[in-house]
């Protein structure tokens, strides 16, 4: 029999000992355009500059030590409005974008910068519809660059040795796209061993020794194709420079670094900023040849000592050379080519 004093509804379902988990924040979208919607990243900036990002979600509040904002007040509201905490504080909002997701997003390795992201999608010619192979994902950051770059039609393949950056990258990349992205393949292992594709139209490498990816790099690349490296050091420049020269298989190598340097610009106060973005990574970038091609000599006079006695990387008299030809491989196993010596 029914107890007349339970009042508890019996249509609530409720079990008060466990209590309902948190509801999901909303998926992220990928169209970017338009009113702020559930989901969406928002990008507040206060007086002083300072950023602070993070996705809206219905009935959830922002809170800082200058007060609070509902996201509920954002929701529905176009971009670059000013809204005002409860202190009184203006905060400037806008969607972030890809230069700003980046320097806030979680990071499991150091970043590729914006600056060298820009550079590396021009200097290896990155197009709409190109296949492009990237390996050293770490947090995803260059990745979404690329995968913007090759558009709806292109496909995006990278590696990544570690699982735990391979799951950062995979957050931090779905979470700025916009959701799972059906043309980016992330596979957990190293290239060289991994990578059986040709005819593939660029590669980008970022790892401590890439160097060790060229013979990998050379048989999936179609002819013509470009290979950036992403270097940290002079040390890894040279090596990774001479591996390319001896193999026989790439166009000379040119290296290049990005200096990023901002102005303060304030009435007749017009001047270099203080501080500056410099040194964060050299570029190195190269062409496949067609197979059994061989570069002419080059006429240019090498800096005295460069391959004097002291001289032991790639190419060196009676150094091993990993990365020559495979005699059973379609270059038909081409010696690489001679060491270049000094003009008479």
């Amino acid at each position: 029999m029914t107890d007349p004093t339970d009042m508890t509804d019996p249509t609530d379902m409720t079990d008060p000992t466990h209590p309902t988990p948190p509801t999901a924040p909303p998926a992220p979208r990928a169209d970017r355009h338009g009113p702020l919607q559930p989901g969406d990243l928002v990008q507040l900036t206060d007086p002083k500059g300072r950023h602070h990002t993070f996705p809206l979600v219905p009935g959830k509040e922002f809170h800082t030590h200058k007060g609070a904002l509902s996201h509920d007040d954002l929701i529905g509201q176009p971009e670059g409005i000013v809204v005002t905490t409860l202190a009184g504080v203006p905060y400037l909002v806008l969607r972030p974008l890809l230069r700003d997701f980046v320097l806030s997003m979680p990071r499991g390795a150091t970043v590729i910068y914006p600056k060298d992201a820009a550079a590396i999608v021009g200097l290896a010619d990155i197009f709409p519809g190109a296949h492009v192979v990237e390996a050293g994902v770490g947090s995803g950051a260059l990745t979404c660059s690329l995968l913007r770059a090759v558009g709806p039609s292109g496909r995006v393949t990278s590696f990544e040795r570690r699982p735990d950056f391979a799951d950062i990258a995979r957050g931090n990349v779905e979470r700025f796209l916009g959701g799972v992205q059906p043309n980016w393949t992330l596979e957990v292992g190293d290239l060289q061993e991994r990578l059986t594709e040709t005819g593939v139209h660029r590669v980008v490498l970022d790892m401590l020794a890439p160097w060790e990816c060229v013979d990998a790099v050379a048989d999936a690349l179609m002819p013509g194709g470009i290979l950036v490296v992403y270097l940290a050091t002079t040390t890894q420049l040279s090596r990774m420079a001479e591996t390319l020269r001896a193999d026989g298989r790439f166009t000379e190598p040119a290296a290049s670094e990005l200096m990023l340097r901002t102005w303060h610009l304030e009435g007749l106060a017009v001047r270099p900023d203080h501080r500056m973005t410099g040194h964060t990574g050299f570029l190195l970038a190269s062409r496949r040849l067609a197979p059994g091609t061989v570069l002419p000599a080059k006429r240019t006079r090498p800096a005295k000592g460069a391959y004097g006695e002291d001289y032991t990387g790639p190419g060196a008299p009676g150094a091993p050379d990993a990365s020559a030809g495979d005699p059973s491989g379609p270059d038909g196993g081409a010696a690489p080519p001679p060491r270049r010596q000094p003009l008479p």
